[in-house]
């Protein structure tokens, strides 16, 4: 055998000994770079594990909002609520985390229910969950985050549906119930971008909270797999969570419907998708038009309830628009300040009932705005003379009521809205107030559509009760009425 060939044995013995070694070397190859690929980042180099707690995974915040604010308190929610108010993602979250005492700073200003309110938002919120920066790194690597902005929103949302599904799991139905009314407030101030997530909310072609239904989280909160298929017992869910908004055609379709409202050509062109969506869907429209001009927001304006700190929620939806401006620049000249002045002496502001703004000290207008959670600058704006009306009538001042729904039915202080008018003079009415039961009756006479069906009778009853509390116009009417019963009496 010549030294230039090899023998088959060794060569045989050889081979079997580098495969191992090969494959070996293959399979690291191969897990490296898969790390490599899963951990690329804004901050690049290789990570062999990841950890999962907050400070790793959250994403940054401006040392403003993270540092102590112990004596800047109240200052640091303002600004939190202006910023959330507008629908900045960051903002809910801090605010859900601010009122569920996270920090212990923050303890005296706990506050289960609107702590799970601002993180129902933020769920809601499109810039918790939309792409930004996806690129498609070829290979195993798929799409991925070119920076890490799309990893730590996805860790928050994560957090945020854990800590919420906590919360709602700890409160009463009741409770759970005002968790959704203010989310849905806060919503119906966005315009056509808030009545388009409402519709998502109760749209069970979108995730829980209204986020494409393939969506990690979603996913994740319903307790379902990867590939969306159902439950399954490895998987828990978040089921207080996801059950805060039942799923509803009706409305679903009723919030496009506002949204169309507004004026929004794209809120039509998605109501016409969301008809098309389903066969059934199409068939509730004109049912969903008559809906829709009785329906009202849950509150006049956000609940300024406060918690033990005297901190109380301030309301950021300011009137927007046109019709708002318009509206609240009749106050000046249409309404008589005599109505605010007994507003503000029913709700403790002053002794006695001013006539004119300048009858009113500094002190006093601030009172009312930190019972409002405006800033205080001792000056009444036309918006705070309409909080005050508000305010008396959300508390039970009749007279309140009364004037709020004449301000609704004439579009003074606030654009005409004949749903809130009716309710207004509904509730002074149910206290008593003549001209209320005199207003009632004329709905009822003549028939508001949407809002009351025409009723002869209710029109009557409602005439007599106003006539027998003493209002005039009513008064002279019913004894004309009774003059004609008697004269037909004698005929006979």
């Amino acid at each position: 055998m010549s030294e230039g060939r090899s023998n088959p044995e060794d060569r045989s013995r050889f081979g079997r000994g580098r495969g191992p070694v090969a494959i070996a070397a293959v399979a690291g190859l191969l897990a490296l770079t898969a790390v490599g690929m899963v951990s690329c980042g804004d901050r690049g180099g290789v990570q062999f594990w990841q950890r999962n707690d907050v400070a790793s995974n959250a994403c940054p915040r401006p040392a403003s909002l993270t540092g102590s604010e112990f004596n800047a308190q109240e200052t640091g929610l303002r600004a939190l609520r202006r910023a959330a108010f507008r629908g900045d993602f960051f903002a809910q979250l801090e605010l859900g985390a601010r009122y569920a005492a996270v920090r212990a700073t923050d303890k005296n200003i706990e506050d289960p229910i609107e702590s799970a309110t601002w993180y129902a938002m933020a769920l809601s919120n499109g810039e918790g969950y939309a792409p930004i920066n996806r690129v498609d790194r070829g290979g195993f690597g798929g799409w991925r985050p070119l920076s890490k902005y799309d990893d730590c929103r996805a860790f928050e949302r994560h957090m945020a549906y854990q800590r919420l599904d906590r919360q709602l799991g700890q409160m009463t139905r009741q409770e759970q119930e005002a968790v959704r009314d203010r989310v849905i407030y806060v919503l119906s101030t966005q315009d056509a971008d808030g009545y388009r997530t409402l519709a998502r909310l109760h749209d069970d072609l979108y995730g829980p909270f209204g986020e494409p239904e393939d969506n990690r989280e979603a996913r994740e909160a319903w307790g379902r797999n990867a590939s969306g298929s159902p439950r399954d017992r490895s998987r828990r869910g978040y089921w207080a969570a996801t059950n805060l908004f039942q799923r509803n055609d009706v409305d679903a379709y009723l919030y496009n419907y506002l949204a169309v409202q507004t004026g929004d050509v794209g809120a039509y062109v998605l109501l016409k998708d969301f008809e098309r969506s389903a066969p059934s869907r199409d068939q509730y429209q004109r049912f969903v038009e008559a809906k829709a001009r009785q329906w009202t927001p849950p509150f006049e304006f956000y609940p300024n309830t406060a918690p033990q700190s005297g901190v109380p929620f301030s309301d950021e939806s300011r009137p927007r628009g046109d019709a708002y401006e318009y509206a609240l620049s009749r106050m000046g000249g249409e309404l008589p300040f005599v109505h605010v002045g007994r507003a503000l002496r029913y709700l403790g502001v002053t002794d006695n009932v001013a006539g004119r703004p300048e009858d009113l000290s500094k002190r006093q207008i601030e009172t009312l705005e930190a019972m409002l959670g405006h800033p205080m600058e001792g000056r009444l704006s036309y918006l705070e003379r309409v909080r005050a009306i508000q305010m008396a009538a959300i508390n039970g001042s009749s007279e309140a009521q009364l004037v709020l729904a004449v301000m609704y039915a004439e579009g003074v202080g606030l654009p005409a809205d004949y749903a809130r008018a009716f309710k207004w003079f509904e509730e002074a009415a149910r206290q008593g107030s003549p001209e209320a039961k005199f207003a009632m009756s004329s709905y009822f006479a003549l028939g508001v559509s949407g809002v009351a069906d025409q009723d002869k009778a209710q029109a009557v009853a409602f005439r007599i009760d106003s006539a027998l509390s003493g209002f005039g116009p009513s008064a002279g009417r019913l004894q004309a009425v009774l003059a004609q019963v008697s004269r037909s009496q004698q005929r006979r």
